[in-house]
This record gives structure tokens, C-alpha cells and sequence, in this order.
């Protein structure tokens, strides 16, 4: 199915040509960072995580996400976007991948990440983190492109690949909750040490990995034939008003247990992050909080999270906030004030963002191709025009193609 990548239009290969130029521009930095050392980026000793590790945070989310649409079609037969679960694994699999790349620029030397593999250690988390990504990534890998292949054939899919599909399901908890182990498990960075940490990176995951999701398909159906069942749609908006009511709602539960307990070393963090430091940060993290708020506000109400036209700006105005917390804050918070009750102020340099940029872009060369693959294959077995009308990809379908246009 590779060689349906080949095929597309001019739009389509200047795409291509805008990525390889950006991860091109992103390279240098990444050589720049081999030749020099990490001191190209604003870490420091006091500050050993920073932009790379945010950015891995909250992407590591976003291949657990997925889960969010293979669930109801497995667990419990909602076979309304069962047209959608290849998206959400070919996303996987992307985010897999861009979780990976920040781990290996992060640790400043692309062999290092051999240490891991010739001289394990069990008793570490980080060993762990690297078993459940890759074994995430090749699950996703097995099963979206064995189902897809099928789908191609007009065969069902196959019986065997069943338990491979349970197990990711199962998997995609596990990615995330050993990701807030590594922050929860650490002494002295009170921002992070609290048990229900690994409950609010699955509630941030379960709204911003989807809202990107369906950011990406609303773009996928404007430049290809491909169609969404709104039922489908309407039902994964929902999915997302709910996780994000929860993910705020466990942050307004850490926000009340620090200040209630009058606990400094809770309370300073909070502080430090929304009074304390740069005027640039303590903006974005009022932005957040503004922005956390008109998202639910737009999602609860019926009258505007069914407005099709709106949705796009609220998913946006979600994803935006989601990522301030999760892909900013949440780390620069946990490293101040430090257990010295100083503080080290950290932001990313040009550089930094270069490197990163150049992560996100292979990121979306591969989401690009994969989309590519599974909307070509989806138009040729008819799916689109089925799922036009609203009916199942296993049944027949009575409506026309002009009522298929008019739903459209």
C-alpha cells in the first residue's frame, strides 16, 4: 500500500516539499547540538528537563488518545466511527515516533539511547517508559495496517489480530501512567508529587489527543474525498467536553488541596507560575485558565458544540490550553523554586525550538503519508460515500449520491 503515498496533487507534494524543508532547518540545530553540547538549549544544572521532555509529556498523550476511539468500537460494538479508528492508530503512531525523537535529542547523543538496551535496568522507570512506547508504537503499527489491508480487500479482519487489539487498548493507560511516574516518583519537586497526577495526564490526553485528532480529519476532508459520520463526530466532541471538565476539574482539586493545607512547598510552584515569574510566562498561564474556560463553555452548550463551523476554534482554544499546562507549565513549575528554595529561570532557545520543530515536522510527514494511505484506500472500497449518508462500512447503503453530496 506504500505506493499509494506516490500518488497525490501538486498541493499535495508541496506539502511534502514545505516538511523536508523544515526538518531540513531543524537539522542544523540537531548538528549544532552533537558538535556542542546541550548547552545550546536553556537547561541547565538546576533545570535537566526542558522543552524537548515538555513536548515528549504532552505527545505521549496523544498516542494514548487514540484509545478514546478504539474503545467503543471494541468494548462495547459503536460501530458509528469505527471509520475512524485507523485515524487514530495512524496518529499513534506518529506521536510514538515524535516521542521517541525527544527522548533521543534530549539525551544530547544518539548512541547514548544504546545504554538502554545493552545494560537495562529494570528498577528504572525510564526503562519501563522505553518498554510500553515501542511496544505501543508496534502494536499500533501491526494492527492498523493489518486492518487497513483488509479493509482494501474487501476481507474482514482477521480473528487473530483481536487480542493484539485488546492489549493496545489496555496499553494506551499504560503509556501515559508510567509517563507521570517519571515526574510523580521524583522527592522535592512538590508540583509533581501527588497521586493523582497520572489521573490528570489521562484526562488532559483524552481531550487535547482527540481535539488534535479531529483537528487533522476536519483538514483531511477538506482536501481529499473523505467524510466523517457526524454521528461519529458529535460523539467524539462529546468524549472531549467530558475529559476536559475532568481535567479541570483535578486541577482545580490540586489548586484547592495546596492553598487549603497552607503546604509551601504545594503553594510556591502555583505561585511561582501564575505570579512569580516572567511577565511572558505568568500571561500564558492566565491564558491557559481563560482559554480552559471558554472551551468548556463552548463544548457544554449544545447550541455551539454542534455548530460545525465554531467547532474548529473551540478544539483549537482547547488544544491551546491543554498544551500551555501540559507542555509548558507543568515542567517549568516542578523545577521551581528548586529544593533550595531558589529559583532558576528556564525558557527555550531558538535553537531549542529548532530542534523541535524539526521533531514536530517529521511528525506530520508521517501522519501526512499514513492519512495519504488510508484515505486513498478508503476511497477505493467506497467507504466515503457510505459514511456520507451515515450508514455502517459493513452494510449496504440505500441513499444516493446526491443525498450522499447533500449530507455531506
Amino acid at each position: 500500500m506504500l505506493e499509494l503515498a506516490l500518488k497525490g496533487s501538486k498541493r499535495y507534494y508541496g506539502w511534502i516539499a514545505f516538511l523536508l524543508v523544515l526538518i531540513g532547518i531543524g537539522s542544523t540545530a540537531l548538528v549544532d547540538q552533537w558538535m556542542n553540547g546541550l548547552k545550546i538549549t536553556g537547561m541547565s544544572r538546576d533545570v535537566s528537563w526542558g522543552f524537548y521532555i515538555s513536548q515528549f509529556t504532552y505527545l505521549v498523550g496523544l498516542a494514548a488518545s487514540g484509545v478514546m476511539i478504539v474503545l467503543p468500537n471494541y468494548f462495547h460494538s459503536y460501530k458509528t466511527n469505527k471509520h475512524m479508528v485507523i485515524f487514530g492508530e495512524f496518529m499513534a503512531i506518529a506521536a510514538c515516533i515524535m516521542c521517541l525523537l525527544f527522548i533521543v535529542v534530549d539525551i544530547g547523543q544518539p548512541t547514548r539511547m544504546l545504554n538502554m538496551i545493552f545494560h537495562p535496568t529494570p528498577n528504572s522507570i525510564l526503562f519501563w517508559d522505553m518498554i510500553v512506547l515501542n511496544g505501543y508504537l508496534f502494536l499500533n503499527l501491526l494492527v492498523g495496517w493489518t486492518c487497513l489491508q483488509a479493509d482494501r480487500q474487501h476481507l474482514p479482519h482477521p480473528q487473530w489480530l483481536k487480542p493484539f487489539i485488546y492489549v493496545s487498548i489496555i496499553w494506551a493507560f499504560s503509556i501515559h501512567t508510567v509517563t507521570a511516574f517519571l515526574y510523580q516518583g521524583l522527592p522535592g519537586r512538590h508540583y509533581w508529587l501527588t497521586a493523582i497526577l497520572a489521573a490528570r495526564f489521562l484526562a488532559s490526553a483524552f481531550c487535547s489527543g482527540p481535539a488534535i485528532l479531529l483537528l487533522v480529519m476536519m483538514l483531511t476532508e477538506k482536501f481529499t474525498s473523505f467524510k466523517m459520520a457526524k454521528n461519529a463526530v458529535k460523539t467524539l466532541v462529546k468524549i472531549i467536553a467530558y475529559a476536559m471538565c475532568v481535567n479541570m476539574f483535578f486541577f482545580a482539586l490540586e489548586i484547592f488541596t495546596s492553598f487549603y493545607s497552607n503546604m509551601p512547598g504545594h503553594m510556591h510552584p502555583i505561585l511561582y507560575l501564575f505570579e512569580h515569574a516572567s511577565t511572558g510566562l505568568v500571561t500564558l498561564m492566565w491564558t491557559f485558565i481563560a482559554f480552559a474556560a471558554i472551551s468548556i463553555t463552548l463544548l457544554v452548550t449544545p447550541r455551539f458544540r454542534n455548530n460545525l463551523k465554531l467547532l474548529p476554534w473551540t478544539l483549537a482554544i482547547l488544544i491551546i490550553a491543554t498544551w500551555i499546562d501540559k507542555g509548558l507549565g507543568l515542567l517549568i513549575g516542578g523545577f521551581n523554586p528548586t529544593p533550595f528554595e531558589t529559583i532558576t529561570p528556564y525558557w527555550p532557545t531558538v535553537k531549542e525550538l529548532m530542534v523541535s520543530l524539526m521533531v514536530y515536522s517529521v511528525g506530520a510527514l508521517v501522519v501526512t503519508v499514513l492519512f495519504k494511505i488510508a484515505t486513498s484506500v478508503k476511497a477505493e472500497v467506497g467507504h466515503s460515500q457510505k459514511l456520507a449518508c451515515g450508514c455502517s462500512t459493513e452494510d449496504g447503503c440505500t441513499c444516493t449520491g446526491e443525498e450522499a453530496a447533500a449530507e455531506a
